[in-house]
Formats: structure tokens, sequence, C-alpha cells
């Protein structure tokens, strides 16, 4: 019997200026779309079965909050991850965003046992790929406080 607990979806809400835009980068970054929820204003677009992401127009995203939607290029409110199952992937999926216009505004890194890059949308959110071999990972760690 697992502990683990019941797998949970995640949904990101994102602001995007430029919503047909963002809809192709995303795609050309391999996710896809769920046009089941989906209108002039916003967009569902699935990295997997848990991991989704909600593209929303400034309009529709200011209709959920009050606060003043940031400009991602100059501030950071979150980083985002996702995982892939190699270095590889990790190349490739970067490689893809880079390509439909993104940017990678920070250097990789490179423990051996866990390599990330990262890139920005078009509207400067910015997403952490990465791989790691958890065992590596275990066992580097041992005698080491784990990282908040």
């Amino acid at each position: 019997m697992s502990n683990a607990p019941a797998p949970k979806m995640i949904f990101v809400n994102l602001p995007v200026k430029d919503l047909p835009a963002s809809i192709a980068f995303y795609e050309a970054v391999g996710a896809v779309r769920n046009n089941d929820f989906a209108d002039d204003s916003a967009q569902m677009i699935s990295f997997s079965d848990t991991i989704h992401a909600m593209l929303l127009t400034h309009e529709r995203f200011s209709g959920f909050t009050p606060r003043r939607i940031p400009d991602a290029h100059e501030t950071a409110q979150v980083l985002l991850a996702l995982s892939e199952v190699g270095r590889a992937d990790v190349d490739a999926t970067v490689e893809k965003a880079l390509a439909a216009g993104g940017t990678e505004p920070n250097p990789k890194q490179d423990h051996g046992f866990m390599y990330g890059r990262n890139f920005a949308d078009l509207d400067g959110h910015i997403w952490e790929v990465m791989w790691m071999d958890v065992e590596a990972a275990l066992t580097a760690g041992q005698g080491e406080p784990a990282a908040a």
C-alpha cells in the first residue's frame, strides 16, 4: 500500500497579450489544445493528463483578481517547472521554445544527477525544464539537510 497522495491536477492561469500567438507558441513547445475550455479570451492547453495552463487575455485574467498584471519580462512572481524523461528531452523542449520565439533568460544548470534549462514564453513567463536521476540525487544528498 502506497502512502503517496492521490494524483492531483494543476491549472496554471497565465495572462497573455496575444492569445493566438501564445497558443501557437505553446503548441510548438508540445502542449495540446483542449477546445472544451476555450473562447476568444481563453484557451486551455495541456502538457499531460495532470498539467494544464489556461492562457487568458489580460481582460479575462483581470476578471479573476483586482491585482495589476506585472510585465513578466521585467518581474518574476513564479518559476514554473516541467519534468522531462532525459537530458536530450530537456534540450529538445527548450530548443522548440526558442524556435517558436521564446528566450532562455537563465543559464542552464548541470549538477550531474540533475539537469535543467529554461525558457520564457512570448509574455516573459519562465518555465524551467528539468530532468533528475532521483536515486543519484538521494545518494548525493545523504547527510545534508533537505532543500526547503
